[in-house]
């Protein structure tokens, strides 16, 4: 699979991923809305697609002449869950059946098929996206990380470093470089052939424990302050207008449920992802860490 389709690969996830893709020696499409802004943050040597993955022309173009494609997308607005995550995804994998592409491969979440009661609306989306990859026929991949280091830090609101909730739930944050080590492994094994993986990190912490690492280490000068979950969504009804409720819906469920999903498949198939929490926030301020020959 030498010509790989990104679709998604201005957010933070997918940027990764589209520039491991082209440093393992692929040729790189991306399927942007902004070229200009698009090549900007990611430079060159990527094959750029103008379009949304909203407008199925953009996407048959985008698709035609790939051997594989991942998909990795993100909305602004939680409005857009079914157009973009659910008919979005499903546009590209009609299309790459339509090409006979040999794989699609999706970044899902790892409670979308947990039973947990009503599913929230960006697990429904995903739920009907993964639905809409199967019944394409294309050989899948389906990635569930639990939560990405990278994101420590939207916790940073104003002078404040705030953890939503108690979260004393124990997780494996894995950070996006090492999640693109494996997506692109992905794309060199069938043993990756309709497949789902949970993808973990390499050390168990609750967020709070991570929080403090970041603090320390990158924003020392915030103080780490803990919301009650119940708190933070009447402030975002009120102030917010919303906007972080799918955010708050998920912590809502990573307190009750947990981290779900055995990595132990991912590891054999896509390798071990090694950088930890505290080695990823060094690298966001250059700080290098102990000389391991001393």
């Amino acid at each position: 699979m030498e010509r790989i389709l990104v679709v998604g690969a201005t957010g933070m996830i997918g940027a990764p991923v589209a520039r491991r893709l082209l440093a393992a020696g692929h040729h790189v499409r991306l399927l942007v809305r902004d070229s200009t802004r698009a090549s900007a943050l990611l430079g060159d040597g990527f094959e750029y697609v103008e379009g949304s993955v909203t407008d199925r022309t953009a996407v048959d173009r985008a698709v035609a002449g790939m051997d594989a494609v991942h998909v990795s997308l993100s909305v602004e607005d939680p409005a857009q869950f079914e157009s973009v995550e659910h008919r979005g995804t499903a546009a590209v994998a009609e299309a790459a059946a339509r090409h006979e592409l040999q794989r699609i491969s999706y970044l899902t979440g790892s409670l979308v098929r947990t039973s947990y009661g009503p599913k929230i609306a960006e697990h429904r989306a995903k739920l009907a996206a993964e639905e809409a990859i199967e019944a394409s026929g294309v050989p899948y991949t389906f990635f569930r990380p639990t939560y990405f280091t990278d994101t420590l830090p939207r916790h940073v609101q104003g002078p404040m470093l705030v953890a939503l909730g108690r979260q004393n739930r124990v997780l494996h944050p894995v950070c996006t470089n090492d999640f693109a080590d494996g997506v692109a492994r992905a794309f060199t094994t069938s043993a990756a052939e309709n497949r789902e993986f949970f993808v973990h990190g390499p050390e168990a912490l609750t967020l709070r424990q991570a929080l403090e690492i970041y603090q320390r280490i990158v924003v020392p000068d915030k103080r780490l302050v803990m919301i009650p979950l119940p708190v933070m969504s009447i402030v975002d009804r009120l102030f917010l207008g919303g906007k972080l409720a799918p955010n708050l819906q998920i912590m809502h469920l990573l307190a009750r449920l947990g981290e779900h999903g055995d990595p132990a498949e991912a590891k054999q198939v896509l390798g071990t992802p090694t950088t930890t929490v505290e080695q990823w926030c060094r690298s966001q301020v250059s700080i290098p860490g102990p000389d391991v020959d001393k």
